[in-house]
């Protein structure tokens, strides 16, 4: 194992990145991507390993991880609380110092947004944030990638956020300051998003209760699941309170003609959008979801060769 700097670099937000090195980070993976297609063998992270700590269920997040450090020639360890002592009361700052001595990067999957400040403080690795209820920075990577891919430069563009201001939303707002696109976010009174994010980045994000006026004319609009991870005992009431958000023929009939569609993933068809969006032939969710893999890589390249 290679010996970790001493000030790792980590991704705990879009943030953490300057909008120079996103970009170059997003032409990476599209990169890696092509390698991958063409079958050419790329391991700069042979015999370098990543802990994966899971306290909220994955199927994409693990699965894009675990693939991505395979394909770069190094090794994942999937660690969740019922086979770690994270999940009997060991002290986060103790699991950051003892993990940090043995693995090359960290890559947690929790709820308070909290925990992985607290692992990043005490880490001699990088650490990078695969969601917590604050924010999902690396499913904009792919959201960012997939764009770029298939429109170009999203700079200047006009994104429309249906939904509810949660972790996703909150990575949105991120993104428009570091892309340097608008963002029209369409919520319901009471699932605004945080001021805290939301206030930095006044002059390109707005708030529109209406998602048909907030539709007008985007080039990208973006939802996600009503309730999500740890609210699904508040499924009922937000079904009741974004019953007139879903994403469907009508809305994105007031978007521009070769407007996308984006959807993190798991969809339920029928709430947040309509089967005949989220299925159409055109779609770029599938190539959505896939650039997981290659944004990951990208960023776990990025991070472990400034370690």
């Amino acid at each position: 194992m290679n010996t970790p700097s001493p000030t790792p670099r980590h991704f705990l937000s879009l943030l953490d990145l300057s909008s120079e090195e996103l970009k170059r980070l997003i032409q990476r993976a599209t990169e890696l991507k092509a390698m991958q297609r063409d079958g050419h063998v790329h391991e700069p992270l042979k015999n370098r390993t990543l802990a994966m700590v899971f306290e909220k269920s994955s199927t994409r997040t693990r699965v894009s991880f675990e693939t991505g450090m395979t394909q770069l020639g190094g090794h994942a360890l999937f660690l969740s609380p019922r086979d770690t002592q994270l999940g009997r009361g060991e002290p986060l700052e103790d699991s950051a110092r003892v993990l940090s001595r043995m693995v090359d990067a960290i890559m947690i999957r929790t709820f308070e947004h909290e925990k992985v400040e607290t692992f990043a403080r005490y880490s001699k690795v990088p650490v990078i944030n695969a969601l917590t209820d604050l924010l999902h920075p690396c499913q904009l990577l792919a959201d960012m990638q997939t764009w770029f891919e298939h429109r170009g430069d999203i700079r200047g563009r006009t994104v429309a956020w249906i939904g509810d201001g949660n972790n996703m939303c909150h990575s949105y707002i991120n993104a428009a300051r570091r892309f340097d696109f608008r963002l029209r976010i369409a919520c319901p009174e009471g699932y605004d998003p945080n001021p805290t994010i939301l206030t930095p980045a006044a002059d390109r994000c707005e708030i529109i209760r209406d998602p048909m006026i907030a539709a007008e004319g985007a080039d990208l609009i973006v939802t996600d699941v009503w309730a999500s991870m740890g609210q699904e005992e508040e499924q009922a009431r937000r079904e009741k309170a974004f019953a007139g958000y879903q994403v469907d023929d009508a809305l994105m009939a007031r978007a521009e003609p070769d407007a996308l569609f984006m959807h993190c993933l798991p969809a339920h068809r029928g709430e947040e959008v309509a089967a005949s969006v989220i299925d159409r032939p055109d779609s770029v969710v599938w190539d959505e979801a896939e650039n997981r893999l290659h944004s990951q890589k990208a960023l776990l390249e990025f991070l472990l060769s400034s370690s």
